[in-house]
């Protein structure tokens, strides 16, 4: 993510790249929806997220839980 994109945090959904402890933006966005719960993350509230899935969670508790229904 650059923090100096003109783009960043304008218009709606954002698509992102996930990978291991960064993101890449795809389609500029001001947030993206929480794969558990549907909520709004702006992205730079975006701490949580599945490379693996190519998901983002609202929090930790969302993301446990994704990973716990997965590895079931």
């Amino acid at each position: 993510m650059n923090a100096y994109d003109p783009n960043l945090g304008k218009g709606g959904q954002a698509v992102l790249h996930y990978g291991d402890g960064e993101f890449a933006v795809l389609n500029p966005g001001a947030y993206v929806l929480c794969a558990v719960t549907g909520a709004r993350v702006s992205l730079d509230a975006l701490r949580y997220w599945s490379p693996e899935l190519q998901e983002a969670y609202a929090g930790p508790a969302e993301a446990l839980k994704r990973w716990q229904e997965t590895r079931a």
